[in-house]
């Protein structure tokens, strides 16, 4: 039988101490994680709140309730194909996530290829403007007669200057290859330029 020498007593009793230290550091992580997040105004745990509260929507803390900004939503079809957004303007918060759709049908007799470039009104909009997702990232090879209707996911940056009260989002679907000659980049109609001019 092995006898605990004193100085033997005072390892084991400062492991404990080590021990119960770590586990009660490890315990504090979370609730230490949601203060130092509530504290930055990061809000990374809604997510992993939403999937745990099986679907419930929490409150994003990232979303600007005092202020609302007018999107407007507008399409150039630069080319024999009928190219639309499926509402012309909705209203946000700034840090709100919003989808809206365009709506595309290829109304000629043989397959193409297209691709969209966005441009912004005010111009110094185009920077606070996040899209999470949009058709606008990739090509498109449409059949003939062909419908799709595609999403754009995004959210206005809370940097936002307040005097800018109107954005408008045109989008340009031009023929990837064909005869159409693909549109200048930052092109704008003389509808957003006078939304702009409003803001």
């Amino acid at each position: 039988m092995t006898i605990l020498t004193a100085e033997n007593r005072r390892m084991l009793t400062k492991l404990l101490v080590v021990a119960a230290a770590m586990f009660g550091f490890g315990y504090a992580l979370v609730p230490m994680y949601r203060a130092i997040c509530n504290a930055l105004g990061i809000n990374v745990l809604a997510l992993s709140e939403r999937a745990e509260s099986g679907g419930r929507a929490s409150r994003n803390s990232q979303v600007d309730l005092s202020r609302t900004v007018t999107v407007e939503f507008d399409a150039n079809a630069r080319g024999p194909w009928d190219f639309k957004p499926a509402v012309h303007s909705i209203q946000v918060h700034p840090g709100e996530l919003t989808t809206v759709n365009y709506e595309f049908r290829n109304i000629q007799n043989r397959t193409m290829v297209a691709q969209a470039i966005p441009s912004y009104a005010p111009m110094q909009a185009g920077g606070h403007f996040n899209k999470v997702e949009c058709f606008c990232f990739s090509e498109h090879t449409l059949g003939p007669g062909e419908s799709k209707t595609w999403p754009v996911v995004f959210y206005i940056d809370s940097k936002l200057p307040r005097d800018v009260t109107t954005i408008t989002l045109s989008y340009t679907f031009f023929e990837v290859g064909g005869r159409t000659p693909p549109a200048p980049e930052g092109r704008v109609d003389a509808a957003a330029r006078a939304a702009g001019a409003r803001s």
